[in-house]
Formats: structure tokens, sequence, C-alpha cells
């Protein structure tokens, strides 16, 4: 656990990471988030978009975003949110050499630095509109690949150096303005491939096109918007049943049978275990990955239904035990379409690992 005050000067590498959500005036359903990093040495900020809200994704966008950072990734903080807070997270960063830590839950203030960034940078890019589906994501890592470009070579921003209290008066005294970027190649922390990759970045960059650029793909998401408001506005939402106050009183001596809504007593499940029986599903896999790329919207109800009709006359058969096999499978599946989809490549092997390490 860290907090706000545990940070003293450590050197460029150690982040903050938080998640905005793109859910519009209503936070139901399945909408696209932002995952945002902020270095607290540099002010360094980067962030992409993350297609649903998954622990897996997070880790592939965070692989994404530590390719594009020019410095290594030593340290990840995060909320105590359960998207962050899960083995995938914390194996990913015990295997890198992350180092994870946490914020206290319901204290914002522990993590002030990327919560800075949300406000200022990713709702002033985006605004409050509801981005879902594909198309959304994808126009927003265009974004999102631009944007950073701009704000952390070109964009001047505070630094706080000392912060003194008389009382109930708070003193600050900030630094001299200067970019993220700026602040990195002056960080004597720094080796000299992070010096030469930076330098590098600003001399193929040009402020005015990096800007132009910005516009024309916050126009594109906005009528991305509109389109989307203009389709759900076409199909209105079936109004929510409301209890009345007198059942919702009745039933509070039972509500107990039911069990805690987050149980904070429970067991820690056991680690799976790997695989120790031959994979049923072997013979098939081709064939049910071609009919999954065909139509993706297919369950793995259906394909299993479909399975069985296309193999009738095997002895052997598909049995309905091997459901759950297939819907496991289909999840991978879909993280890895998610990823392509959105980033336009599906390499995920070791071999593409940030240059910066």
């Amino acid at each position: 656990m860290r907090t706000f005050s545990d940070w003293k000067d450590p050197a460029p590498g150690f982040i903050e990471a938080d998640l905005v959500s793109h859910s519009g005036p209503v936070a139901s359903g399945s909408f696209t988030q932002t995952l945002v990093l902020t270095d607290i040495a540099t002010g360094w900020t980067d962030f992409a978009p993350v297609l649903v809200r998954e622990q897996h994704l997070v880790v592939e966008v965070l692989g994404e975003l530590r390719r594009r950072l020019p410095f290594p990734l030593l340290g990840f903080d995060v909320d105590n949110d359960s998207v962050f807070m899960n083995e995938t997270v914390r194996d990913y960063c015990k295997v890198e050499k992350i180092e994870l830590t946490r914020c206290r839950p319901y204290r914002k203030n522990d993590q002030a630095h990327v919560e800075q960034k949300n406000g200022e940078i990713v709702r002033r890019m985006v605004g409050y509109r509801r981005y879902e589906g594909v198309a959304a994501a994808r126009q927003l890592a265009v974004l999102h690949e631009r944007a950073p470009l701009f704000v952390n070579v070109f964009q001047a921003s505070f630094k706080l150096a000392e912060k003194t209290r008389d009382g109930a008066r708070a003193t600050k005294r900030y630094h001299k303005p200067t970019t993220p970027l700026d602040r990195l190649l002056a960080d004597p922390r720094v080796g000299q491939d992070v010096w030469d990759r930076a330098s590098a970045l600003r001399a193929g960059l040009d402020p005015v096109h990096l800007l132009a650029e910005i516009r024309r793909e916050q126009q594109a998401l906005v009528t991305l918007a509109d389109a989307f408001d203009r389709a759900r506005s076409a199909y209105p939402l079936a109004a929510t049943e409301v209890v009345p106050l007198e059942t919702f009183v009745a039933n509070l001596s039972t509500a107990w049978q039911s069990g805690e809504v987050r149980p904070t007593s429970q067991a820690k499940p056991k680690a799976k275990r790997g695989r120790r029986r031959p994979d049923p599903l072997a013979a098939a896999t081709d064939e049910l990955r071609a009919w999954f790329d065909a139509d993706p919207s297919r369950t793995a109800r259906e394909l299993l239904a479909r399975l069985k009709t296309t193999h009738s006359g095997d002895p052997a058969g598909y049995p309905d035990a091997v459901l759950r096999t297939l819907q496991r499978r289909l999840k991978v599946w879909r993280a890895e379409m998610a990823h392509a989809l959105v980033f336009g490549r599906t390499e995920r092997s070791a071999e593409n690992k940030p240059a910066s390490q």
C-alpha cells in the first residue's frame, strides 16, 4: 500500500494508473474505458482505450502502453478496483519485475497525480459522451495515439516543489513550468538509451500538424457518438421495475439468507490446475475457430450445437460436458480479436516487450 506522502522523489518509471469510463449519462451495459498512466517524476501521461472492463484486456493495453513509454516501467500504482486487484495483474507485474502497489480505499488523494490528468487531459480530449463497441474503441485508439505526443512534448505543466503548513494555511511552491519531455531529459537518473529515445521523439514531431490531426480525430469521435445517440433514441430503454417500499421492507427479514452482495470473508480459491486430461476439442479446434471468425457473435452453446450436427456420425461425439471448455476457449479468442481490432495486430508473444527494457 502506498499513500500520497510515500512517493518522495522516485525515478522516472514509477506511475499511477486509473480507468476513465466513457459511459455517458447511463452507466449500464458495456462501454469503452481509457487506461491512464501518469509518471510521478516527470508528469509523463499516456493512455489507451480498453474495449471492455476485463482484467486480461487491461494487461494487454498496459503492454501496448509500455512499448510507447520512453522509459522502462518500474512501478505500477493502482486503486482498489477489482479490474486491477486480481491475480492476472499481480502475476503480470511479478513476471515483468514491476513493483505493484495500491492506494488506500476511498482515498482518491493517494492517486492525485493521475486523477488530475483524468480531468485535465482525457476528459478535455474526449468529453463525457458514451462510446461503446469496436468502432468507438478504434477511433479512441487513433486519438489516444496522437494526444499524448502533444501533451508530453509540447504542453508545459507545473510540478510541486515544496508544500509547507502554518496551522490551517498551506503554502505551495512550484518549479518553473516545463514539458514532461524536458523534465525527463533533465533528470540525471535516466540512462543514455532513454535520453536518446526521448530526444528522437521530439525531432520527428510538428506541433501544428499534430494538433490538426487531434482536432480531426476529435470530430470523427463526435460524429460517431452522434450516430450512436440517434440509433439509441430509435430503441428506447424499457422502464425499470420499481419495487414498492412495503415489499422492500417486508423482505428485509429474509434478505440475509441470500448472503452479502460483496462477501469479504470467503476463503481464497485454490490455484487452477493445468490440464490433466486430453483436450476433448483438439480435433475440432480449427473448425470451431473458422466458425467463430466468420461470426464472432455466436455463443459457445450455438457452436457446440453446430458441432454436434456436423459430426453426428462420430461415435465419440461431443457431449454437453465440453461446453465449459469451449466457453473458456471463446473467451481467449474474443480477447485476441478485440486486441487486433483496436491496435491492428495480434502478436502477443514475449519478444514484443517494450524497447526500453
